[in-house]
């Protein structure tokens, strides 16, 4: 499985999306800028991926202010980590996990200075709630693949569209996570990953990671979609969702509603 970030205890690893599938490279986060610019330049992309980096860079954020502002009293600490949570939830206002990690860091904080903790305590018991984001969201993965899978025909055939799968979260995957768990169970015969225009993360990302895991996948442009639904008998269309409402309404990448039409019909 393609490992999108490892967390050092001083600095983050990411797996720079943006130069994918030509070139694997890894980006070294030693703070919390450099955890920011990679969520905005895309370097590290996908809800879930985004709140655990993120939460990470709170971390990062919160050693550097300890060794430079030890002397400081716990409440200008706490000024200067929500000036910290802001900047990171600037680098991508629209995203609720990544609101959502941030604040969950920032509370912990708050909390464990209240009950009068030691700043020490305080970075390890941080650094172990970031962890326990990340570990987290792979179980989640994992389950949501369990349930997604006992759902398919034996020998399915799948079509996918955007990436939703372990570059876009901290592992496994949500809609390709569904993907795996069926190729584990032999339920599988073929995934068409549409390309995924404009970024082309179908053909970047889910492709590339499928091959990887020596999934057997079959790469289409967009416009083929609804054709090889026809001719190819697709089975069942699975994509990530950025948002869910109550009532079940869903939104996701362009090109998403087209696909959803489509496979209606």
């Amino acid at each position: 499985m393609v490992k999108t970030m490892e967390w050092q205890g001083q600095s983050l690893l990411l797996l720079d999306q943006t130069k994918l599938p030509s070139e694997i490279i890894t980006i070294l986060c030693k703070d919390y800028r450099r955890v920011g610019e990679a969520i905005k330049r895309l370097e590290v992309r996908g809800a879930p991926a985004i709140g655990a980096a993120a939460a990470f860079g709170m971390v990062l954020g919160w050693q550097e202010l300890v060794s430079r502002y030890a002397d400081f009293s716990q409440e200008t600490l706490l000024i200067e980590f929500k000036k910290i949570k802001n900047f990171l939830l600037s680098t991508r206002p629209t995203a609720v996990n990544l609101g959502w990690a941030v604040e969950k860091i920032y509370k912990h904080a708050v909390a464990m200075i209240n009950a009068q903790q030691s700043l020490k305590a305080i970075e390890t018991s941080l650094g172990n709630l970031a962890c326990k984001i990340y570990q987290e969201d792979i179980e989640v993965n994992r389950r949501i693949g369990i349930y997604g899978a006992a759902l398919l025909p034996q020998q399915a055939r799948i079509l996918t569209h955007c990436n939703a799968g372990a570059l876009a979260t901290c592992g496994w995957g949500t809609a390709l996570g569904v993907v795996r768990q069926a190729f584990l169970d032999g339920r599988l015969e073929m995934v068409y990953a549409d390309e995924t225009r404009p970024l082309l993360q179908g053909a970047r990302l889910t492709a590339w990671e499928l091959i990887e895991d020596n999934i057997p996948v079959t790469l289409i442009t967009d416009n083929m979609a609804a054709w090889v639904m026809q001719t190819q008998h697709i089975d069942s269309v699975i994509v990530g969702a950025d948002r869910i409402a109550a009532n079940g309404d869903t939104a996701n990448k362009i090109g998403t509603y087209g696909v959803a039409l489509a496979a209606k019909y």
